[in-house]
């Protein structure tokens, strides 16, 4: 191959464009053995691929796609958002998968117990754009718990606790009742709220997320999906720039 083809780009970019994953976490994918390029393993970053080459994933065979997806789902209680499980649990992408035929994957999580909006998209720029800190983009939620929360533990939650070393911090708040509040999340580490909660040994009931971005969950059925709209999409986009 040829490295100085104009039509060349970045092993990681193109796994990007691939819908695989975002470019950092390609990048990790890359150092870790998944790909190769022409049947060779190739750990080294930067490494450049053109139209000639056949790049693969754990033996799949990638393609640049052209046509892009966002979609927002619904996750019903007891769906894991991963695109296999060894325990054989029910996968929030078995919702979706088989009305399309590109690869899709989950934009952030949210785990087996909790509910709610979550994105899926083949496009590993906006993953980047939605999941990365830097974007500053709310996640809101609707937590019910079986103790009533004391103001006290939303205000620490708000200054930023650590909890096994890991970083955790509240953006803002709002009481429906004792029992029930809204949070906002600019981040949303995995399973941040629930291991606050927990580490304040208040047992959540319900953990909920009805909104990301500027993106409502609405009236979209426990299970069902819709597409973003074009606004939507260029909405977040707009964020991963400032």
């Amino acid at each position: 191959m040829d490295n100085n083809k104009t039509e060349d780009m970045r092993l990681q970019v193109f796994m990007a464009h691939s819908g695989v994953a975002s470019r950092r976490k390609s990048e990790f994918l890359i150092s870790e053995g998944f790909v190769k390029v022409n049947g060779k393993v190739v750990t080294q970053m930067g490494y450049r691929v053109g139209t000639d080459d056949t790049v693969t994933y754990k033996g799949q065979v990638l393609h640049i796609i052209n046509k892009k997806l966002y979609l927002a789902l619904n996750k019903p209680h007891l769906y894991l958002c991963s695109n296999s499980d060894p325990q054989g649990r029910s996968l929030a992408i078995d919702l979706i998968k088989s009305d399309f035929q590109e690869r899709l994957y989950n934009v952030g999580r949210l785990d087996y117990l909790s509910t709610g909006l979550i994105f899926f998209t083949n496009d590993g720029n906006f993953t980047k754009i939605v999941a990365h800190p830097s974007s500053g983009i709310e996640k809101e939620y609707i937590v019910e718990t079986k103790q009533a929360i004391d103001e006290q533990i939303l205000l620490d939650f708000m200054k930023g606790v650590s909890i096994d070393g890991e970083k955790y911090k509240l953006d803002s708040y709002k009481y429906k009742t004792k029992f029930k509040v809204r949070l906002i999340l600019l981040e949303g580490k995995n399973r941040e709220i629930r291991r606050f909660f927990q580490s304040r040994n208040i047992k959540i009931r319900k953990l909920h997320r009805i909104r990301i971005g500027i993106v409502q969950l609405n009236n979209i059925p426990s299970g069902s999906y819709r597409y973003l709209t074009k606004k939507e999409v260029a909405w977040f986009f707009k964020k991963g720039k400032t």
